[in-house]
C-alpha cells in the first residue's frame, strides 16, 4: 500500500499560504452578502452599523406590504413559467444538436448561447423595441419569453454536457424493439439525462428570478418583480426592509445552489 509523500517544511508552508489565500478570497466575496443579513434585523429605520437594536419589524413590514406581496407573486409567476419554457426548449435543442451532424453546427450552437454573452442592456433594449411594436410591452408574456430566452442557454449547455457521456446504443435498442421515438425519449433518454435537465432548470430559474434590467424595460407597475421592487426601493427610500428581502433571497438562492450541487454530485457519482 503506497503512502503519500512526506511534505517538507517549505511545502507545508506553501500549502498553508495557499489555503489562507483561498479563504481570504472567499471571505472577500462573501463579505457583502454577510454584512447585509444583520441589517435586516435592525430596529433602526436606516441602514447603519453598529446595529442599535434587534427587531423583526422589517420582516413584518415586508410580509404585510401589498407592494412586496405583489412583487413576490409576480416573481413566482414569471420565473417558473420562464423556467418551464427554457427547460423544454433547451433540452430539445441539446438533444437534437447532440445527434445531428451538419455544416455550421458550431455556429448554430454559438447563436443559441448568445444570450449568455450579449450585454443584458443590449438584450433589454432590443426586446423592448420589438415587444413595444408588437403591443406586448408591460405584459407577463413579454417578460416570460425574454426570461426564457435568457435561461435557455444554461439548460442547453448543461444538458449538452450530460449528453457527452450518453450511450446512444440504448436509444438504438429501444427503437429496434419497436418503441416510437417519443416513447424512447420519455422512457430512455430523459431519465438518464434528468440530473442535467434539473440542474439547467435551476440555473434558468435563478437567472429569471434575479433578473432586473430586462424587467425595468419591459414590466409595468403591475408586473414588478422582486428585483425591480428592490431597485425602486433603493432609489426612493432605503430602509432595512430592503435588507430583509435581500436576506430572504440569499436564503432562497443558497437553497437553489445546494440543490444544484446535489444534482451535480448525482450526475458525476
Amino acid at each position: 500500500m503506497s503512502r503519500a509523500p512526506h511534505l517538507g517544511t517549505a511545502e507545508r508552508a506553501g500549502l498553508l499560504a495557499w489555503k489562507a489565500l483561498c479563504l481570504a478570497v472567499i471571505a472577500f466575496l462573501l463579505a457583502p452578502v454577510v454584512v447585509i443579513v444583520p441589517l435586516s434585523f435592525s430596529s433602526s429605520s436606516f441602514l447603519a452599523y453598529p446595529v442599535p437594536g434587534w427587531s423583526l419589524r422589517w420582516y413584518g413590514e415586508v410580509f404585510e406590504s401589498a407592494e412586496w406581496a405583489r412583487a413576490f407573486r409576480n416573481s413566482f409567476i414569471v420565473a417558473p413559467a420562464a423556467t418551464l419554457l427554457a427547460t423544454v426548449l433547451g433540452t430539445l435543442a441539446a438533444t437534437g444538436l447532440a445527434r445531428a451532424r451538419f455544416p455550421g453546427k458550431g455556429m448554430l450552437m454559438s447563436l443559441l448561447i448568445a444570450p449568455m454573452v450579449v450585454p443584458i442592456v443590449v438584450v433589454a433594449t432590443g426586446t423592448y423595441l420589438f415587444f413595444a411594436r408588437a403591443g406586448l410591452a408591460d405584459s407577463y408574456a413579454a417578460l416570460i419569453l425574454v426570461h426564457a430566452a435568457l435561461g435557455t442557454p444554461f439548460v442547453l449547455t448543461t444538458v449538452s454536457a450530460t449528453l457527452q457521456g450518453f450511450d446512444t446504443n440504448l436509444v438504438r435498442a429501444s427503437l429496434g424493439l419497436g418503441a416510437p421515438p417519443l416513447a424512447t425519449f420519455a422512457r430512455v433518454t430523459l431519465p438518464l439525462i434528468a440530473p442535467g435537465v434539473a440542474a439547467g432548470a435551476l440555473l434558468a430559474f435563478a437567472t429569471s428570478f434575479d433578473e432586473v434590467v430586462v424587467t425595468l424595460f419591459l414590466a409595468g407597475p403591475s408586473q414588478a418583480t422582486l428585483p425591480r421592487q428592490m431597485f425602486t426601493g433603493i432609489r426612493e427610500n432605503i430602509t432595512p426592509a430592503i435588507a430583509a428581502v435581500a436576506t430572504l433571497l440569499i436564503v432562497f438562492t443558497t437553497g437553489l445552489m445546494l440543490a444544484l450541487e446535489w444534482l451535480r454530485g448525482r450526475r458525476t457519482g
